[in-house]
Protein backbone atom coordinates (compact mmCIF):
# COMPACT_ATOMS: atom_id res chain seq x y z
CA UNK A 1 0.00 0.00 0.00
CA UNK A 2 1.33 3.34 -0.83
CA UNK A 3 -0.13 7.06 0.27
CA UNK A 4 0.57 10.15 -2.21
CA UNK A 5 0.09 13.32 -1.43
CA UNK A 6 0.65 15.99 -3.57
CA UNK A 7 1.97 19.88 -2.66
CA UNK A 8 3.44 23.07 -4.25
CA UNK A 9 0.24 23.81 -6.72
CA UNK A 10 -0.35 27.09 -6.94
CA UNK A 11 -1.06 29.88 -9.78
CA UNK A 12 1.51 31.29 -11.77
CA UNK A 13 1.68 33.35 -15.00
CA UNK A 14 2.02 32.83 -17.91
CA UNK A 15 5.66 31.75 -19.20
CA UNK A 16 6.49 31.16 -15.44
CA UNK A 17 7.71 28.32 -13.79
CA UNK A 18 6.47 25.96 -10.89
CA UNK A 19 7.05 22.66 -9.02
CA UNK A 20 4.95 20.18 -7.64
CA UNK A 21 5.65 17.52 -4.93
CA UNK A 22 4.83 13.80 -4.52
CA UNK A 23 5.39 12.38 -1.32
CA UNK A 24 4.81 8.85 -0.27
CA UNK A 25 4.44 6.91 2.96
CA UNK A 26 5.17 2.87 2.52
CA UNK A 27 8.53 1.52 2.55
CA UNK A 28 7.87 0.13 -1.11
CA UNK A 29 8.31 3.57 -3.20
CA UNK A 30 11.30 2.84 -4.17
CA UNK A 31 9.78 -0.31 -6.09
CA UNK A 32 7.15 1.67 -8.04
CA UNK A 33 7.17 3.82 -11.51
CA UNK A 34 5.64 6.97 -10.79
CA UNK A 35 3.60 9.35 -12.84
CA UNK A 36 2.23 12.45 -13.03
CA UNK A 37 -1.04 13.13 -14.80
CA UNK A 38 -3.81 16.31 -14.69
CA UNK A 39 -7.29 16.72 -15.51
CA UNK A 40 -8.96 19.92 -16.42
CA UNK A 41 -12.34 20.98 -15.93
CA UNK A 42 -14.53 18.77 -18.38
CA UNK A 43 -11.40 16.96 -20.13
CA UNK A 44 -10.46 13.75 -19.13
CA UNK A 45 -7.23 13.04 -17.44
CA UNK A 46 -4.32 13.07 -19.46
CA UNK A 47 -0.75 11.49 -18.94
CA UNK A 48 1.94 14.04 -18.41
CA UNK A 49 5.31 12.34 -17.18
CA UNK A 50 6.19 8.82 -15.91
CA UNK A 51 9.60 7.85 -14.15
CA UNK A 52 10.45 4.16 -13.63
CA UNK A 53 11.47 3.16 -10.26
CA UNK A 54 15.13 3.19 -10.55
CA UNK A 55 14.87 6.66 -12.36
CA UNK A 56 16.65 5.77 -15.35
CA UNK A 57 13.85 5.93 -17.61
CA UNK A 58 11.40 8.93 -17.98
CA UNK A 59 8.56 9.88 -20.51
CA UNK A 60 6.47 12.62 -21.02
CA UNK A 61 3.35 13.77 -23.19
CA UNK A 62 4.42 15.87 -26.45
CA UNK A 63 3.09 18.67 -25.06
CA UNK A 64 4.82 19.12 -22.17
CA UNK A 65 8.40 18.11 -23.59
CA UNK A 66 10.79 20.26 -23.06
CA UNK A 67 9.11 22.09 -20.28
CA UNK A 68 8.76 19.47 -17.81
CA UNK A 69 11.30 17.54 -15.86
CA UNK A 70 9.89 14.67 -13.29
CA UNK A 71 12.64 13.49 -10.86
CA UNK A 72 12.58 11.13 -7.97
CA UNK A 73 14.45 10.89 -4.88
CA UNK A 74 13.48 7.17 -2.66
CA UNK A 75 15.74 7.71 0.02
CA UNK A 76 13.09 10.92 0.89
CA UNK A 77 10.08 9.07 -1.09
CA UNK A 78 9.21 12.04 -3.28
CA UNK A 79 8.74 12.47 -6.76
CA UNK A 80 9.08 16.06 -8.03
CA UNK A 81 7.90 17.46 -11.39
CA UNK A 82 9.56 20.86 -12.63
CA UNK A 83 7.20 23.47 -14.53
CA UNK A 84 8.68 25.69 -16.50
CA UNK A 85 7.83 27.81 -19.34
CA UNK A 86 4.02 27.55 -18.14
CA UNK A 87 1.16 28.12 -20.34
CA UNK A 88 -2.76 28.78 -20.00
CA UNK A 89 -3.53 25.32 -21.04
CA UNK A 90 -1.71 23.11 -18.55
CA UNK A 91 -3.63 24.76 -15.85
CA UNK A 92 -5.46 21.67 -14.67
CA UNK A 93 -5.25 19.60 -11.05
CA UNK A 94 -2.36 17.64 -11.66
CA UNK A 95 -2.09 13.90 -9.65
CA UNK A 96 0.80 11.92 -8.78
CA UNK A 97 0.24 7.94 -8.77
CA UNK A 98 2.33 4.95 -8.24
CA UNK A 99 2.13 1.62 -10.20
CA UNK A 100 3.75 -1.07 -11.88
CA UNK A 101 6.09 -2.15 -8.84
CA UNK A 102 9.35 -4.15 -9.60
CA UNK A 103 9.08 -3.22 -13.51
CA UNK A 104 12.43 -1.79 -14.49
CA UNK A 105 12.97 0.86 -17.13
CA UNK A 106 9.04 0.60 -17.55
CA UNK A 107 7.33 3.32 -16.68
CA UNK A 108 3.07 3.16 -17.50
CA UNK A 109 1.64 6.12 -19.39
CA UNK A 110 -2.19 4.99 -18.85
CA UNK A 111 -3.57 5.63 -15.88
CA UNK A 112 -5.75 2.08 -15.40
CA UNK A 113 -1.96 0.77 -14.61
CA UNK A 114 -1.45 3.07 -11.71
CA UNK A 115 -3.63 1.62 -8.65
CA UNK A 116 -2.20 4.48 -5.99
CA UNK A 117 -3.25 8.51 -6.39
CA UNK A 118 -2.53 11.38 -4.58
CA UNK A 119 -5.56 14.05 -4.27
CA UNK A 120 -4.74 16.51 -6.49
CA UNK A 121 -3.12 19.85 -6.53
CA UNK A 122 -4.68 22.73 -8.54
CA UNK A 123 -2.23 24.55 -10.92
CA UNK A 124 -3.55 27.28 -12.96
CA UNK A 125 -1.55 29.59 -14.73
CA UNK A 126 -2.64 33.22 -16.13
CA UNK A 127 -2.23 34.35 -19.68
Amino acid sequence: QVQLVESGGGLVQAGGSLSVSCAASGRTFSTYAMGWFRQAPGKEREFVAAISWSGRSTGYADSVKGRFTISRDNAKNTVYLQMNNLKPEDTAVYYCAAGAPYSGSYYPTQYREYPYWGQGTQVTVSS
